[in-house]
């Protein structure tokens, strides 16, 4: 709910903004919101602590939780599910151009009881072989408090079905780059630690996917984006820090509101 009422803060500021200078180069704005779902490629964390441990579990299996039934059990629990914010400023009058800012509320959660090649030291001891990754005594890892993806994104919007001289359906495509600022909830040796949230990194990505205007201004939105994010300084236990890196595939799907500024477009 804290998240909720930053956004709508951050909304009413963009708006405030976006209103004295659309007479420059902003021409309206859009609200969107909805949910995710991801697929994640392997990927090789490193876990180190100066003195304690320094080794790499290669090619971990991961999934994301979506959460979808968080929200039928508790209605007003509408941010715990993996959920998307979209902030975009229109560039021209005919709104094919936009920057957005764009936050994926995503979760990475890293699959118990695989067994993975790790390779390093614990203490003075050397290790290299297949271990039998179990969660609590050994490790559980997972960014589900979010992976959070925070980008900002060029926009392009081209319209594809016409009726009544307004275009209804639209080709939306997207380019973009920006930071992660996950917090990580982990187990490892042990200790527990459910992370504070921070700035861990970056992510790129393109996504891409239809608009489909139900009104005039209140659209749903399809998309899917790939993209490739690296977590260069994750937070763990004891002072410990992790690293690795991953691509991703998201399906998206939400619903959208425009808010026009100065002389209307025809769509």
């Amino acid at each position: 709910m804290k998240s909720t009422i930053t956004i709508l803060l951050l909304c009413s500021c963009l708006l405030n903004f976006a209103q004295e200078k659309n007479k420059r180069w902003i021409k309206g704005m859009y609200l969107q919101w909805g949910y995710n779902t991801e697929w994640f490629t392997r990927s090789d964390l490193h876990f180190k602590n100066p003195g304690q441990y320094d080794f790499v579990l290669y090619k971990a299996v991961a999934k994301d939780r979506p959460d979808l039934d968080a929200v039928i059990k508790e209605p007003m629990q509408v941010t715990v599910p993996q959920s998307n914010y979209r902030i975009g400023f229109y560039l021209d009058q005919q709104k094919k151009h936009a920057l957005e800012i764009n936050f994926d509320h995503a979760k990475y959660v890293m699959q118990s009881n695989q067994t993975l090649h790790m390779q390093g030291t614990l203490g003075e001891r050397y290790i290299n072989k297949d271990t039998l990754v179990t969660p609590y005594n050994f490790l559980s890892f997972e960014h589900t408090n979010g992976a959070n993806f925070f980008h900002l994104n060029y926009v392009y919007k081209e319209g594809l079905l016409k009726h009544a001289q307004r275009d209804w359906l639209h080709f939306v495509g997207k380019i973009g780059a920006g930071i992660v600022v996950p917090r990580t909830d982990v187990y490892l040796f042990g200790h527990h630690l459910d992370n504070k949230y921070h700035v861990a990194g970056y992510i790129i990505s393109a996504e891409t996917g239809l608009r489909y205007y139900v009104l005039k201004k209140l659209f749903l939105e399809t998309t899917f984006k790939g993209g490739f994010a690296d977590y260069l300084n994750v937070l763990t236990v004891e002072g410990g820090k992790s690293h690795h890196c991953f691509g991703y595939f998201e399906a998206i799907a939400g619903i959208g509101y425009d808010i026009n500024f100065g002389k209307k477009s025809r769509d």
